[in-house]
């Protein structure tokens, strides 16, 4: 018989599940296949830092200080980074609508849904990489449920790069805002949504909904948060390691797209990328803040109406075109 190791210290999360009815908080030992996927995010990451300091000053450290001055002097750079710490605020608050909040924005600038997609989720390997380690570092990561999600969000993740690249951007746009809205909309109505009491046992239809998810996230900018993490939680699983669960997959959904995008996208928007990794990095306290200054409720009718205000000004611009 398994002795569970729990945790009854009065923390904050073990407040929240003594509120939402759940048990105390367990302490769970890092299971080696997590541990190995922590380490291959944290290489990865670093990996990528190196490259990109070496494509910046590999010339000269003079054509290197020139790019980030011409960067600095960009507006879109300043309006990317903007974006980019309102969109992980509430990503960070919420756990979800980073890529819906810079999707919208950057359609909202003329952006094709191809170029959206691939700056926000080459932002978004940053973002989801350290969030996952550290869902996976406070034992927030299920095993079982993490491996269900990871392969066939991939795929799903694939398939929607290879949609949003071939078809004409500009017949796409119209439908990935209408996507945008209505996702806007269901988040909004999570706001007045009363508690669903909590299930036992396994999750199903994981697989499914991991294919779908990675699929609208790719194709439409965002979406593997509202349609994963809303849909498990709001079906009664344990919210701690579904969004822990969820957080971590979406890194190598992430990595993956973001590498098949970066492939078969002919353009590439770096200095609006730059942006919303800054912005998403200072983002964190303001987050961690936001969460304690507002109730939930609150953040999902603020994400519900900005989503759902800026995709509206998108489908009245495409209906005009």
């Amino acid at each position: 018989m398994k002795i569970r190791d729990l945790d009854y210290s009065d923390s904050p999360v073990n407040q929240e599940h003594q509120a939402l009815g759940l048990p105390p908080v367990e302490q769970i030992p890092l299971h080696p296949v997590i541990r190995a996927a922590v380490v291959f995010a944290s290489f990865t990451l670093i990996a990528l830092v190196v490259l990109g300091l070496t494509q910046l000053f590999g010339g000269s450290w003079e054509q290197g200080l020139g790019t980030i001055e011409t960067t600095l002097n960009d507006s879109m750079f300043w309006n990317a980074l903007l974006v980019g710490l309102i969109a992980q605020i509430i990503d960070g608050a919420l756990g979800m609508a980073y890529g819906l909040t810079s999707t919208s924005f950057l359609l909202a600038t003329g952006a094709s849904p191809a170029l959206a997609t691939a700056s926000v989720h080459m932002a978004e390997v940053f973002t989801t990489g350290i969030s996952g380690i550290s869902h996976a570092k406070f034992g927030n990561v299920d095993k079982k449920l993490f491996l269900r999600l990871l392969i066939p969000g991939i795929i799903g993740g694939l398939l929607g790069a290879v949609l949003v690249t071939q078809i004409d951007g500009e017949i796409l746009k119209p439908f990935i805002t209408v996507y945008l809205l209505l996702m806007g909309v269901y988040v909004l109505s999570k706001a007045f949504r009363k508690h669903i009491k909590t299930r036992s046992g396994e999750p199903k239809h994981v697989a499914k909904l991991a294919l779908l998810g990675g699929f609208v996230d790719t194709s439409g900018g965002g979406g593997w948060g509202p349609v994963v993490t809303t849909t498990l939680v709001g079906t009664g699983h344990d919210p701690r390691t579904t969004i822990g669960s969820v957080n971590f997959a979406e890194f190598f959904l992430t990595l993956s797209s973001a590498a098949s995008l970066f492939i078969l996208v002919d353009e590439t928007i770096w200095h609006v990328v730059a942006g919303l990794i800054i912005g998403g990095l200072f983002a964190a306290p303001f987050a961690a803040y936001a969460c304690k200054k507002f109730s939930t409720r609150t953040l999902l009718i603020l994400v519900g109406l900005l989503i759902s205000a800026i995709s509206l000004f998108n489908l009245y611009k495409a209906l005009l075109a």
